[in-house]
């Protein structure tokens, strides 16, 4: 009967609007699931509340938490950690389908109720906390009670504190109801004995100083997850930070934030994405120019992370995003020493696959030669070091079939490198390398060049050509760009296309040009030299 009586007040529920809930309804709710409790019904009771057709309504429900911990409590006469954790397990899963605000103004008007939910599951979960630290004794039920807790401040730091927007500037960081929740959350892990330093610092070890081993193996990707967003919590939000040991060094740090810096930049959540940019951020701006060694790269984290800023710079679709990427690989290139740098750039040039990306490589490349020159001869961007290097960069994928139209800036970033170095470099001193490998160069980049560029312009011309009879008919008609064939544009914009691929080729051919008329006025002035 008592069940019957339950299952009837929800359903009434179930209809009404959240700003509809007297309480009377909260009321009558306790009662019916007080008499289930008495009868005996514990495990329908529980049954009601963790079905999903009920999820939306018991939240609204859940956030009067006094009626919440009172049924709960009732329950726990016997087998109490069990309980607890079924209780915050059902609890959280009621709380993670919730849409997360993400605007201030969505905050304070808390349509879906989250934030009062996270006030009122601190609330619930407080007596437990405070139960477990006053616990001297340590006791079995103690320990279970205390796994139970850890679990899920774990599912809190993924949800919602993973996905979480938090207010700026940081002065509001008091009226952020889900900043509070975050720093009761961390500090509830401090008070059941796992800090974060001892719990965010051993994650991923093979030897654990801690010794909460069964949650990590089977929920690896959700704890993942969890410490990614504990790291962001702790070192770009700034809470419990003082409970880091002030002896770490800035690199050590950055080591340590790349595997979640990794993790988040996995994710595609706009917030999401833009905690592993701030988290990368604050790590290398702890750490000075060149001083981040080369075997660092031998950690798979710190060659992931530049591709998922790659990643982000060519497919995310928020400007803002694209822009901040390209300038954390810069900033994480310049933290990088000369070995780490050449080592980086033969990654990217390898596996980027973005015209772009490779041109914002070279150009790195041409600056670490202007230092090497001007500066003390580096080994890494002159000699047989730079000529390996070299013949990553000056060289078409496909030869005279290369599309130029699509590795454009790639091709002008290479051409801008190959006069610089021609400049720069005289062919008796031959810093670079570059004058021995000169015939290479020629017949690998050259001379497929100016084929390529003759059977572009002629593709191009043609296409212009067919255009302009086209337009004549006023009819629709498809244009290849790029290799790609783009349909049903209108003739005047056709030709705008066509032109402005052929103006690309026009420039890239006077670049050329320039560069063999550079080629060959130091290669004459060399021999008259030497004739002398």
């Amino acid at each position: 009967m008592a069940v019957e009586e339950l299952q009837s007040i929800i359903k009434r529920c179930q209809i009404l609007e959240e700003q509809d809930f007297k309480e009377e309804d909260f009321g009558l709710f306790q009662l019916a699931g007080q008499r289930c409790l008495d009868e005996g019904h514990i495990d329908q009771l529980f049954e009601i509340i963790q079905n999903e057709k009920n999820k939306k309504k018991m939240c609204v429900l859940m956030v009067n938490y006094d009626l919440v911990s009172f049924l709960v409590i009732q329950k726990l006469r016997h087998n109490r950690a069990y309980s607890v954790g079924l209780a915050l397990s059902t609890l959280w899963s009621q709380l993670s389908v919730l849409p997360v605000p993400y605007t201030q103004g969505q905050m304070q008007a808390d349509e879906y109720g989250l934030c009062q939910c996270c006030e009122a599951l601190v609330e619930f979960t407080k007596p437990f906390v405070e139960e477990v630290t006053g616990d001297k004794e340590n006791s079995v039920e103690n320990e279970k009670l205390k796994d139970e807790l850890l679990k899920f401040c774990f599912k809190s730091l993924k949800c919602p504190l993973l996905t979480a927007q938090f207010l700026e500037p940081p002065e509001q960081a008091d009226t952020d109801p889900l900043r509070r929740f975050a720093a009761e959350i961390i500090g509830f892990l401090s008070a059941i004995g796992y800090p974060f330093p001892k719990v965010i610092f051993n994650h991923g070890r093979k030897k654990k100083t801690w010794d909460y081993l069964e949650f990590e193996e089977e929920e690896d990707k959700q704890l993942s997850d969890s410490m990614a967003s504990l790291a962001y919590l702790v070192f770009v939000q700034g809470i419990s930070i003082d409970q880091l040991p002030m002896v770490l060094s800035p690199s050590y740090l950055l080591q340590f934030n790349m595997g979640h810096i990794e993790v988040l930049l996995q994710r595609t959540e706009e917030s999401v994405l833009s905690k592993g940019l701030d988290l990368l951020e604050n790590s290398l701006l702890r750490t000075e120019d060149s001083s981040l060694l080369h075997q660092c790269l031998e950690i798979k984290s710190f060659l992931t992370v530049p591709q998922g800023l790659v990643k982000v710079m060519t497919l995310c679709p928020i400007e803002t995003l694209r822009k901040k990427s390209l300038a954390l690989l810069q900033l994480y290139i310049n933290k990088l020493d000369s070995q780490g740098k050449y080592t980086l750039f033969r990654c990217l040039l390898n596996t980027s696959n973005h015209s772009g990306v490779e041109a914002f490589i070279i150009q790195n490349i041409k600056n670490q030669i202007d230092m090497s020159l001007k500066g003390t001869p580096n080994k890494w961007f002159t000699g047989p070091q730079l000529v390996s290097l070299l013949h990553l960069v000056l060289f078409l994928p496909e030869g005279a079939e290369t599309d130029l139209l699509q590795n454009s800036d790639r091709i002008m970033a290479s051409l801008n490198l190959l006069r610089y170095l021609v400049i720069k470099d005289n062919e008796n001193d031959n810093q670079t390398g570059l004058w021995t490998e000169l015939e290479k160069i020629e017949n690998n980049f050259l001379k497929p060049l100016h084929t390529g560029l003759n059977m572009s312009k002629a593709h191009y011309e043609a296409e212009i050509k067919n255009s302009q009879e086209v337009q004549k008919s006023k009819d629709l008609c498809s244009v290849t760009v790029g290799g790609e064939e783009i349909p049903n544009m209108p003739p005047e914009m056709q030709l705008k296309v066509l032109h402005s691929a052929l103006f690309t080729f026009d420039l890239i051919e006077s670049v050329l040009a320039r560069v063999e008329e550079l080629i060959e006025i130091k290669t004459k002035s060399t021999s008259d030299e030497n004739m002398r």
